[in-house]
Parts: structure tokens; C-alpha cells; sequence
């Protein structure tokens, strides 16, 4: 069974640890990795590791309530973003395992391609650094705007050098992209948003980004846990054949396995 939580929730206090030797609670976020987990769950469980899942609503609580003790682990992000909320809030987490990528899509109700955008076209992008800049990385690859090179991936609208149809880039969190659409003329959304909203990753964006190896996802625990037999049960059960062939089955492309 899914718990959802949001910030009151925590309030409430987690028991910090594990809840017995053989328990984890690991977070995830609504939609593919709720989904995806609750098969690893069935998995682990067949290896004597009980999963229990905590389901977030966005994706700064997760890594809080990792660093804080309150979760084992989390199943939500990519390396470039966990990299980030280490530099800034110097959580002492770590990355252990890839699992999934979720390509990123431009969507539009207004325009069927993305060269149909007109000048000064509103484009909403998410508001945190890593897939805010990972959103313009797109438009920069297929040439429709260009990037300052020297900030790499770390890059926002300020960092926009030359845009050629005037874009207007609007910063929105990403849970919220989604319902963007009828007020903006195109939203990058990030595809488990785009899930849960009941859009077609597949068929429906006017623009797609790659399978980048920067932006594959992973489980997170805390340092001091790296090593725990715990987290090599929860790894062999998320990279197993079994979890594999559901991810294919279930979203058809829409998600790859990264292992």
C-alpha cells in the first residue's frame, strides 16, 4: 500500500532507521517509480527484504527525510540532480545504484511540432536548476536556441546567448507543468509528470530529448548505509529480469532500464 506524504505529514515524525531488521522505507514519487517499486517490493520481499513505500509529492522532501533518518532510501531522481541538492544543502547521501530513464518531452495543445512555435512563444520550464537547465539542453541540442557552453549542464534562461524567435521561458514546478499547457504554448515536462497527467510520452510531445546518461535515475541512501547487506537486497531486486520486463511491459518505451 502506498503512504502519501507531504511536508505536514513529516511532522508527524518517522521512525528513524530501520523499522525492524529486515524493513526499509524507501521514498519514491507518484506515478513510474511508485509503480516500479511496488515491483521491487514483490521482488524483495521473495529475498526476506520487507519494502515499505512513502509516496512524495515533489522532489525536495525525499532527500530531507533521507539525510534526516526518516526514510532508508529514495527512488526519484537523476545524478545531476542529487549532485546538486548535496552541493547546496550538504546532505551526506549517496547514490548506489542506477535504475530508470525518463527522456524528457516538449508538450503543446497549440502547435503539432515544435519548428509551429511562433515568436515570443511562452515556454514553461521546471523551476529547479538541474531540470530547468536539462529542459533548455533540449531546445539547445536540436538548435532552436543556444547555451552558454562554459556552465555545462548547470544552466537557466539567464544563460540563454542567442534566441532567435524570443522565447519566453517561464519557470514553474514541475508538478505543475502539466496543467500549464492551456496558459502557455509549450511546457517541457518531465515524463513521470506527464504520466500521472495522462499524456503519451511516446506519441505526444512536439520535442524529445535523448536517452542521456546524465540524467539516468538512482536510489539514494545515507553514507553510512552504503554497505548495508539491506541495500545490495534492494539493488539485485530492482535490476532482476523480472523488473526489467515490467518496466517494458508497462510503459513501452516511454521508460528504459538503465542496468
Amino acid at each position: 500500500m502506498l503512504i502519501k506524504l507531504s511536508l505536514a505529514a513529516l511532522s508527524l515524525g518517522l521512525t528513524a532507521g530501520l523499522a525492524s531488521a529486515e524493513t526499509v522505507k524507501i521514498g519514491v514519487t507518484p506515478g513510474p517509480h511508485a509503480q516500479i517499486m511496488e515491483k521491487v517490493k514483490e521482488i524483495a520481499k521473495a529475498d526476506g527484504l520487507d519494502i515499505e513505500i512513502l509516496e512524495f509529492s515533489d522532489y525536495v522532501v525525499p532527500n530531507q527525510a533521507l539525510n534526516d533518518g526518516e526514510l532508508n532510501a529514495n527512488s526519484f531522481q537523476h545524478k545531476p540532480y542529487l549532485d546538486n541538492q548535496v552541493a547546496d544543502r550538504k546532505y551526506d547521501i549517496v547514490d548506489v545504484a542506477f535504475t530508470v530513464n525518463f527522456p524528457m518531452g516538449v508538450y503543446s495543445k497549440k502547435v503539432k511540432s515544435f519548428a509551429e512555435l511562433p515568436e515570443g512563444a511562452t515556454i514553461a520550464i521546471p523551476n529547479d536548476p538541474t531540470n530547468g537547465g536539462r529542459a533548455l539542453l533540449i531546445l539547445a541540442d536540436q538548435g532552436f536556441i543556444k547555451l552558454d557552453d562554459s556552465k555545462g549542464l548547470k544552466v537557466g534562461p539567464a544563460n540563454v546567448t542567442e534566441n532567435p524567435k524570443k522565447f519566453n521561458f517561464v519557470e514553474l514546478d514541475a508538478a505543475q507543468l502539466p496543467r500549464s499547457l492551456d496558459d502557455t504554448d509549450a511546457s517541457v515536462i518531465n515524463t513521470n509528470y506527464a504520466l500521472e497527467a495522462g499524456l503519451d510520452p511516446s506519441k505526444d510531445p512536439i520535442l524529445k530529448e535523448g536517452e542521456k546518461a546524465p540524467y539516468v535515475n538512482l536510489i539514494a541512501v545515507r553514507t553510512a548505509d552504503k554497505d548495508a547487506p539491506w541495500v545490495g537486497q534492494l539493488v539485485k531486486a530492482y535490476h532482476s529480469p523480472e523488473v526489467k520486463t515490467f518496466v517494458l511491459e508497462q510503459f513501452k518505451g516511454a521508460i528504459v532500464t538503465a542496468w
